[in-house]
């Protein structure tokens, strides 16, 4: 028996024992979390040369194992995988190396404040002091798990409050075409409704105006008294809560509604890491985007997503 199967063979033991303990956290189980919580890097995890990927390519990625079943240190999907055998092996196939047992992965990457709030799919959480057990975070409170014996492989609720959240993947994902996040070089095509507007917004808030652009083209056909039939408004087509909670007090004022569109779009990257993902969230809404783990299979939102990106390669 290897030293890791010795270590997985602990933290199962942990794991059961955990299942009989009384529900509430001692003093030192809650500083155990702390101190995980508190380590903004940890164990540091080894990216590959060619190393990509987003949360949700680890979500993608995740959802190839499930009803595989649970085998005690199980590393090999074709006889079974443990808890951090499954999360170990997400990770690598997208050029990651994190450590093998559950108690060093739940120290790898980079701490996530803030709780199960601020959790992207693509996170690895961490539960139990110690920790005995760790999983997949997909959004919208669920998880993909390898659990315990006797069961496959699993999307399951978040049931616990995680002792730590570590983000593996660094925010802005792959530089795969498509994928990245554009910066602020490119300039507008001279003769653009509005190009002055969308440069000034592109260099406040980090972003590629031609994305500013195309939205809008797509969004209104730079008609910036557009009205949807769904209530849409403006240039940028913000629904009246969105821009409220965007500050935005005139939709129908085009450096408003492009300020606060801005504002909207840099905020859907660095959640996404991907311009196609943040579109889609444009789009379809944040929510639906984490539910498939992607691009939603709606037809609006799928042609939506092409057509701009389209107008961003041509430009």
């Amino acid at each position: 028996m290897s030293v890791d199967q010795v270590q997985a063979r602990i933290s199962e033991i942990q794991s059961q024992l955990a299942l009989l303990s009384p529900a509430s956290t001692s003093a030192a189980s809650s500083a155990f979390a702390a101190t995980l919580s508190a380590q903004p890097t940890g164990t540091a995890v080894t990216a590959a040369p060619g190393a990509g990927g987003t949360g949700a390519d680890v979500v993608a990625e995740a959802k190839k194992y499930l009803g595989v079943p649970y085998v005690w240190g199980g590393t090999d999907p074709k006889r079974g995988l443990d808890c951090s055998g499954l999360t170990q092996l997400v990770y690598k196939n997208l050029g990651y190396d994190i450590p093998r047992v559950s108690y060093e992965q739940a120290t790898a990457g980079t701490a996530v404040k803030g709780g199960l709030a601020n959790a992207q799919p693509g996170d690895l959480l961490a539960f139990g002091s110690p920790v005995h057990h760790v999983a997949i975070y997909m959004g919208d409170g669920k998880m993909i798990e390898a659990p315990r014996p006797g069961l496959d492989v699993r999307i399951s609720d978040v049931y616990e409050t995680p002792t730590a959240i570590r983000r593996i993947i660094p925010s802005g994902g792959s530089t795969a075409e498509g994928m990245t996040m554009p910066g602020t070089t490119s300039r507008v095509t001279p003769g653009t409704p509005y190009g002055e507007m969308f440069q000034a917004a592109a260099a406040k808030y980090g972003l590629d105006a031609n994305l500013l652009a195309a939205v809008a083209r797509q969004e209104s056909g730079f008609n910036p008294k557009a009205v949807s039939g769904a209530g849409a408004q403006g240039l940028m087509q913000l629904m009246p809560a969105t821009a409220h909670s965007l500050g935005v007090a005139n939709p129908f004022d085009p450096a408003q509604a492009i300020d606060g569109a801005a504002r909207l779009l840099k905020s859907l990257q660095q959640e996404f890491g991907r311009t196609d993902l943040a579109l889609a969230a444009y789009n379809a809404g944040p929510g639906a985007v984490h539910r498939y783990g992607g691009i939603p299979p709606y037809p609006e939102t799928q042609n939506y997503v092409r057509s701009i990106m389209a107008m961003l390669q041509g430009s």
